[in-house]
């Protein structure tokens, strides 16, 4: 059974600043149009930190599955080192998502409608990078949506549901944040 310590290891804290800079350059941007939202900020960063989170505990359940993990070096891997349940990390990766959703879902409510289905197109994009029978992750794709996930949608998303328009400013930091993110 796995320590606390070693599912705060699991859900990957290092890869966090990749859900909070484009929280942090989408409100920014939002700012530059004077129309910075501090508590739609706030659950934009739920939704980033609740998503990365599932994304790296649904990997890790998809590679130990797999078995892709039993020899990796590096963070654990709760599954590959057999120290949690597949069905237990799953579960985990699973509450993550939907606490991303859940959050995503009053954005939506307060902003666009629309965007449900770009949360929507997220948590695929969560499950399907390792997980399904075709992981673009595999298939050398995993930057490219690291680029789309943690730049373009996730600046200019949290930009849009705060000043419901986005702009060359949030354009610029989505591309700029998204390289930033696809080089870790």
């Amino acid at each position: 059974m796995a320590s606390l310590t070693q599912w705060i290891a699991g859900a990957r804290p290092r890869t966090l600043p990749n859900a909070v800079a484009p929280v942090i350059a989408g409100t920014g941007a939002a700012a530059w149009l004077h129309a910075a939202v501090w508590w739609k900020a706030l659950l934009a960063l739920a939704v980033a930190v609740a998503f990365i989170i599932g994304v790296n505990f649904a990997n890790d359940y998809s590679d130990g599955i797999r078995g892709t993990d039993d020899d990796r070096a590096g963070p654990v891997r709760l599954v590959g080192s057999r120290l949690a349940t597949p069905r237990s990390v799953l579960a985990v990766a699973v509450v993550s998502l939907t606490v991303g959703a859940i959050a995503g879902l009053v954005l939506a409510w307060t902003s666009a409608l629309w965007l449900v289905a770009v949360g929507l197109a997220c948590i695929a994009g969560a499950w399907l990078y390792t997980g399904g029978s075709k992981p673009y992750g595999y298939a050398g794709f995993g930057e490219a949506a690291v680029f789309v996930f943690f730049g373009l949608i996730a600046v200019l998303g949290t930009q849009y549901t705060q000043a419901l328009r986005v702009d060359w400013v949030g354009l610029t930091l989505a591309v700029a944040t998204g390289a930033l993110s696809s080089a870790v």
